[in-house]
């Protein structure tokens, strides 16, 4: 078996029959186990090897991140020949066991041997060494190859992500310049009247929102209040709220009641044609010397009213249909006093769906239970408890909605 494999090596495929035999019976024979390292590479030897049974691999790289498979040989072949024909004897590839393994062991001692005794050899030999310096040569080609194709793709990813990162960054300024903007546009300060006491809070989900809130001076005693949202989130949300902001404050001084305000934004805003947006919002008129409070509500949430003791007053429950859809939409209008020790509360659904991380809302009667509790501290420091309150029963979920806030109190 020795001899069939040792004519199959390509090197001794023209040596007569009695050299073969000799190689055959005294080269050393040596047997390793699967996944035994037999060539290391960096490694210097002095001898190579000729596989007669089992299988190895040839790798590069072996135990660094750019270890990989070159090629699979089996029985009949030369194995570490080319260290021999190195000035320093060092191995370009390391070898390892995928079966166990017979072979024969050439040492530099018994290559010098054959050469003598099989001068013609060499011919062979140095063809041999020729034709694996040029598939050495063209390996590391096609690995440079690969290599620059890899640096020429990662430089690519490399542009698209700085791109990609120049446009965040200008998209982030963009936006806190939209939230500043937005920001702006709310009240800086709340009204301060004898007897009465405001507080305000918005919190948006994302760096603008589509909620608002507004006090407007209307002059003979009194004062528009409002609150609002926008069907959407987001920038497009900020610009509608803004052009609804507006329209709001021109029509408040236009028309007494709150309901004739409510329509005739509506009616601008159906002119206007802005599609697949509307908006939910309570406008109320606080009569201060009557110490009456009138709104109209156009499908937002109600207004929350406390007593002097604390207790809800409950409101009538009537048609109220958001602007900006229809164009005679109902609205919610109704007129109650405001005694002193009275507190009323306008709020957006962001508060009341606020979730806990298992799901379960905030609620409406959470909300009146937390505005009892806290009804006789000032309005500010009502906006700004309630708010802690919710964010307390959210915990680490994420605020899916815009919260805002208007609180009024007549004081005692």
């Amino acid at each position: 078996m020795k001899q069939q494999i040792l004519r199959r090596v390509p090197l001794f495929a023209s040596l007569p029959q009695s050299e073969i035999d000799y190689l055959a019976a005294n080269l050393l024979t040596v047997h390793l186990p699967e996944q035994t390292w037999l060539i290391q590479e960096g490694t210097a030897s002095d001898r190579c090897y000729i596989l007669v049974d089992g299988a190895v691999e040839i790798i590069k790289s072996a135990g660094t991140d750019e270890e990989r498979v070159i090629a699979r040989r089996e029985a009949g072949i030369l194995l570490g020949e080319m260290s021999l024909f190195s000035q320093e004897g060092h191995h370009t590839a390391s070898v390892r066991a995928v079966s166990a393994l017979e072979l024969l062991v050439m040492t530099d001692a018994d290559l010098d041997a054959l050469l003598h005794r099989q001068p013609q050899l060499a011919y062979e030999l140095v063809g041999m060494i020729a034709r694996r310096l040029e598939q050495s040569e063209n390996n590391t080609i096609l690995e440079l190859r690969e290599k620059n194709r890899q640096l020429t793709q990662a430089y690519q990813e490399l542009k698209a992500a700085q791109a990609r990162l120049v446009e965040q960054e200008r998209l982030e300024r963009e936006l806190e310049i939209a939230r500043q903007i937005q920001s702006s546009t709310l009240p800086r300060r709340l009204p301060r009247l004898a007897g009465y006491d405001f507080g305000a809070l918005i919190s948006p989900a994302r760096a603008v929102g589509g909620d608002f809130y507004d006090a407007i001076p209307l002059g003979h005693g009194r004062i528009g209040v409002a609150i609002g949202d926008v069907s959407d989130k987001g920038v497009p949300a900020a610009l509608y709220m803004s052009l609804v902001y507006s329209l709001l404050r021109a029509e408040a001084n236009r028309h007494r009641t709150p309901g004739s305000v409510l329509l005739a934004v509506n009616n601008l805003l159906i002119d206007m044609e802005v599609t697949h947006m509307y908006v939910t919002l309570v406008y109320g008129v606080l009569d201060y010397d009557r110490q009456e409070f009138s709104y109209a509500r156009a499908g937002h949430p109600y207004p929350i009213l406390l007593d002097a003791s604390g207790r809800q007053q409950i409101l009538a429950e009537r048609v109220g249909q958001p602007l900006g859809m229809l164009p005679a939409p109902s609205l919610d209008e109704q007129s109650m006093p405001l005694p002193a020790g009275g507190v009323i509360l306008l709020f957006t659904d962001g508060i009341t769906e606020a979730a806990d991380p298992l799901g379960s809302s905030f609620g409406d009667k959470r909300l009146v239970g937390a505005l009892q509790r806290h009804a006789g501290l000032p309005a500010q420091e009502i906006c700004n408890s309630l708010y802690r309150l919710v964010d307390r029963h959210c915990g680490l979920t994420p605020q899916q909605d815009d919260i805002t806030l208007l609180c009024l109190r007549h004081l005692v």
